[in-house]
């Protein structure tokens, strides 16, 4: 049984070129190659941001919704980020 699928992608022209010249450097052997990699560091990105939601942006936000005091204004954190940024220069 395969364990692959062929399939037809159109991209756009400088996308194209940028998956032709990784092969015709040498970076990778085919085309399809490159495509499996990008898509690869999509799906692992998508991990990351689903582990970031899961992990500090939901309890965050439960929080929050538990102890609405806890919230700053727009106007508090522009102030708190602007101190913060002059302790730089």
């Amino acid at each position: 049984m395969r364990t692959t699928k062929q399939m037809s992608v159109t991209l756009p022209n400088d996308m194209a070129e940028v998956v032709k010249a990784k092969v015709r450097t040498g970076e990778y052997a085919s085309e399809s190659e490159v495509i499996r990699d990008g898509l690869r560091a999509l799906m692992a990105r998508d991990r990351a941001v689903e582990n970031w939601l899961t992990t500090m942006v939901a309890p965050a936000y439960d929080l929050l919704q538990s102890d609405p005091t806890r919230a700053v204004s727009a106007d508090q954190m522009r102030a708190h980020l602007a101190a913060e940024y002059a302790k730089t220069r």
